[in-house]
C-alpha cells in the first residue's frame, strides 16, 4: 500500500488539540511562504463556531491516526461556500491528499446544497494556485476583503 492509501478524511471538531495544531501549522506556513511578513490578525481567519455544522465545517486528512492535513469550509453565503485553511503536511505533499483534502471539501459542501464553491489564495502559493486550476476553479473578481489575497477562485459543484 501506498502511503496515500493510508489517508482518511473525516469531519473534526475544530477546538481539537490537532485541528488547532493543523491550522497553527497552516499558519506558519503561510508566515514562511508569503513575500510580505504575515500577521494573522490581518487575515479572515476562520473562527472556530464557523467551522462546526451547520455553519461549516473543518475536515482532517490522517495517516495512522495523525492529523496531517486540514481544510475548512464556511456556509456563510446562500449562493457558494468557501474553502479556507487548506494545508498539508510537508511529509505528505506530492501524495495526492490536497486533492483528497478538495474532494472531501466539495464533497461535503454540496451534500449541504450548495452548486458553487468557491476560494481565495495569495500569489506566493503557486503549487495551490495550479491544484485549483487543474481541479476547474477559474479565477473571480474578488468575492471578499481577505487582506493577503491576489486570487479568487470558484467553481461549480
Amino acid at each position: 500500500m501506498t502511503d496515500s492509501s493510508m489517508i482518511t478524511y473525516a469531519i473534526e471538531d475544530p477546538d481539537l488539540a490537532e485541528s488547532r495544531e493543523c491550522l497553527d501549522r497552516y499558519f506558519e506556513t503561510l508566515s514562511e511562504r508569503f513575500d510580505v511578513p504575515f500577521d494573522r490578525d490581518q487575515t479572515n481567519e476562520v473562527d472556530s463556531s464557523l467551522m462546526r455544522l451547520p455553519r461549516g465545517a473543518l475536515i482532517l486528512a490522517r495517516r495512522h491516526g495523525e492529523a496531517l492535513g486540514c481544510g475548512a469550509l464556511k456556509f456563510v453565503d446562500p449562493h457558494a461556500a468557501d474553502i479556507k485553511h487548506v494545508w498539508v503536511a510537508p511529509e505528505l505533499r506530492g501524495l495526492g491528499v490536497g486533492h483528497g483534502l478538495m474532494d472531501k471539501l466539495e464533497s461535503v459542501a454540496a451534500q449541504h446544497g450548495y452548486g458553487r464553491i468557491r476560494l481565495d489564495t495569495n500569489r506566493t502559493l503557486t503549487e495551490a494556485i495550479a491544484m485549483y486550476r487543474r481541479r476547474g476553479y477559474v479565477e473571480v473578481p474578488a468575492f471578499n476583503d481577505e487582506f493577503y489575497a491576489h486570487h479568487w477562485f470558484e467553481k461549480a459543484l
